[in-house]
This record gives C-alpha cells, sequence and structure tokens, in this order.
C-alpha cells in the first residue's frame, strides 16, 4: 500500500519485530479458511453483510481510542480519495463474497492459488496500467504463470475462475488504493461505510423475513458472526506495523506466507482433491513466483543510477 512509508530498521525499532508482526499477519489471512468453515450453512450474502458492519464498527472503535478518527475525515473530505475509496468498497465486496463461497464450496485450493498470482499479476498491471517497463525475468515470471493457468484450462478441463476472479480483484484493489493517502484503517473504514448501509438493508430484510441465521442458530455462530470485524481488522493492524518496519523486499517473502497456509489447510485439513495435473499447473506457478522473487531480491540490492 502507498502510504505505508517503509523505512530501513534501526537499533532503537529491530526489524524482528516487524517481521513478527507481517508475519503473524499474514499468518492469520491464512488460516481465514478454518474460521469460515466454522460458519457452513450460513449464506455468503449473509456472512458477507455481517464481515461489513462489523469491521466497520470495530475500526471505529479501534480508531476512536486511538484517536485517529481525524485522519477519516481528511479522506472523506478529499474527493478524489472518496472516488478512490468508492471503487475499493466494490472490489472488496466482491473479494470478499467470493473468498467465503469458494472456502464453503470446499475450493480452498483454488482460493490460494488467486493469491499465489497476485504478485505477477500486480507486475502485468503495473505495465499496462502505469507502462512500466518490465525486466526478462518478470516476463518469464509471467509467463510461466499464464502457462501454469493454461495447463488448467486444457488439462484439468476447467477455467479457474475463482483464483483468476480473487487476483483480478484484489490487485485492482491495491491498483485503486494508490489514489488515496489514507492509512489503511481509515481505508477500510470508508470502504466498509460505503457497503454499510446495503449490508445493513440486507441484514434487516433478512431478520424481518424470518431468514437470518444471525441470532437465530446456536450461540457460538453469532458470535463468530460478530468476530468477522476483528479478523478483518487485526491483520490489517498488524500488517500496517510491521510494513513501516521492513523492506519492501522483505514484505513481499512474507506475502507467500497466506497462500501457502491456505493450500496446506485445504490439502491437508479438508482433503480437497490435488490431482497431478493441478500439481504440475501448481508447480509453474511457483516456478513464476521464484524467479520474480529472486529478481525483486537482486533488484534492491542493485546500486541507484545516478541522476
Amino acid at each position: 500500500m502507498r502510504d505505508l512509508k517503509t523505512t530501513s530498521p534501526s537499533i532503537s525499532d529491530p526489524s524482528q519485530a516487524g517481521v513478527a508482526a507481517a508475519a503473524v499477519s499474514y499468518f492469520l489471512w491464512g488460516i481465514l479458511p478454518i474460521y469460515w468453515k466454522l460458519l457452513d450453512g450460513i449464506s455468503m450474502v449473509e456472512l458477507l453483510a455481517h464481515r461489513m458492519v462489523w469491521t466497520l464498527t470495530a475500526v471505529l472503535i479501534f480508531q476512536t481510542v486511538r484517536g485517529r478518527l481525524s485522519g477519516l475525515r481528511d479522506t472523506w473530505a478529499d474527493p478524489v480519495s472518496r472516488r478512490a475509496h468508492l471503487k475499493n468498497s466494490a472490489l472488496l465486496s466482491a473479494n470478499w463474497g467470493l473468498y467465503v463461497w469458494a472456502v464453503g464450496q470446499g475450493r480452498i485450493i483454488e482460493t490460494s492459488l488467486g493469491y499465489f498470482l497476485v504478485p505477477l499479476l500486480n507486475v502485468a498491471l503495473g505495465r499496462l496500467w502505469f507502462g512500466e517497463r518490465l525486466r526478462r525475468a518478470q516476463k518469464v515470471a509471467i509467463g510461466f504463470a499464464a502457462a501454469g493457468v493454461t495447463l488448467l484450462i486444457v488439462q484439468v478441463n476447467t477455467v479457474p475462475w475463482i483464483a483468476l476472479g480473487l487476483a483480478a480483484t484484489w490487485a485492482s484493489y491495491g491498483l485503486v488504493r494508490k489514489q488515496s493517502h489514507a492509512s489503511p484503517l481509515n481505508g477500510l473504514a470508508l470502504e466498509t461505510t460505503f457497503a454499510a448501509p446495503i449490508a445493513l438493508g440486507f441484514i434487516g430484510w433478512l431478520t424481518a423475513s424470518g431468514g437470518a441465521a444471525f441470532g437465530n442458530t446456536s450461540p457460538s455462530a453469532t458470535l463468530l458472526m460478530v468476530g468477522t470485524g476483528v479478523i478483518s481488522m487485526v491483520p490489517l493492524t498488524l500488517f500496517a506495523y510491521g510494513a513501516r518496519r521492513l523492506k519492501f523486499t522483505t514484505l513481499g517473502l512474507l506475502q507467500y506466507l497466506a497462500p501457502t497456509c491456505q493450500f496446506l489447510i485445504g490439502w491437508l485439513v479438508y482433503r480437497e482433491p490435488f490431482s497431478l495435473d493441478r500439481a504440475a499447473a501448481f508447480g509453474l506457478i511457483w516456478i513464476g513466483l521464484a524467479c520474480y522473487t529472486i529478481d525483486a531480491v537482486r533488484a534492491s540490492r542493485r546500486p541507484l543510477s545516478p541522476v
């Protein structure tokens, strides 16, 4: 995210704290499928609506306690930032909704594929949107990823639309996010604010029609639905803390922790099928990620050219 300033670690503020915070944030994002599996049987739309409402509630309470709401007002007053977060509200809704639905359908491995693709899609969007020049290794990485997706389509005879949808919405979210200088939490508050009226309207209609799961299932399920606000806010808070204390390349390496956890949970915990054809496709994408990561590390070590 653009508004997170990455600085070199200092003795007084060791990078270990940043690594720990970022690693925990990615780990928490990675194990989210387990949380959503506990809410099996509840419709994706109701879960999404409650997640929007409770995330907004949690962030507003947290930012009020910290005295950071002035930043939210400043962001709202800026038309460019306001439009950016309105767009991102739609992208976030699509991403969260698709993810929760996919987990409920037993397609956790495919969600992990989506988030493995995000770094490479970011590079491609940088080329298409900003005209950024791609290094040879980046082109090779994108080529391997494209080959992996093509192999899935040809050999498995299916378009990995869940993975592509998650990757596209999340990469686009990051692209639009560059138009705002709001802090991560204030940005999230604004995005959920835009979604909250629709979410509250749906919850009200569902409750009036007698179809709401909230309050009508087990107490644990109701508490878990309220907790969706916390599980959305806490990882982002830890990520913001870590990102300010780490080099971008370090953060880039840690980002693979989340989809790796998702993949392992889908394969080992919930026993989702993982055929040789799918393994070959994933292998091509992982090779692409390796090329991308090695190139990013090397690029970060090169001295800047004199102006």
